[in-house]
């Protein structure tokens, strides 16, 4: 299993991104896969999950802002990341379970500044 993140980058404050996460190796539509985020000096924040059916749960910096979702057949899963804020500054990993084990991408880096 490889998970390939991109989309990261630099964008003023109030402006979009939208993050990739994608899988290769297998067929993921049944696992979970979540976004984290992390600055430097703290742990990992959860941003973001979403099971294999599709439902998808926020943590409470992504609420009302981002917005996960997936394609199935591209084994790709994205985050949708609206009205960024300085404080949404920070390395973007996405993670993937399944079948008890747990994958991680290597992180996108998305800077919001002015």
């Amino acid at each position: 299993v490889q998970l390939q993140a991109s989309g990261g980058g630099l964008v003023q404050p109030g402006g979009s991104l939208r993050l990739s996460c994608a899988a290769s190796g297998s067929n993921f539509a049944s696992n979970t896969m979540s976004w984290f985020r992390q600055t430097r000096g703290k742990e990992r924040e959860l941003v973001a999950t979403m099971i294999g059916s599709g439902a998808a749960n926020y943590g409470d910096p992504a609420k009302g802002r981002f917005t996960m979702s997936r394609d199935k057949a591209k084994n790709t899963w994205y985050l949708q990341m609206n009205n960024l804020e300085p404080e949404d500054t920070a390395v973007y990993f996405c993670k993937l379970l399944r079948r008890g084990n747990i994958y991680w991408g290597q992180g996108t880096l998305v800077t919001v500044s002015s």
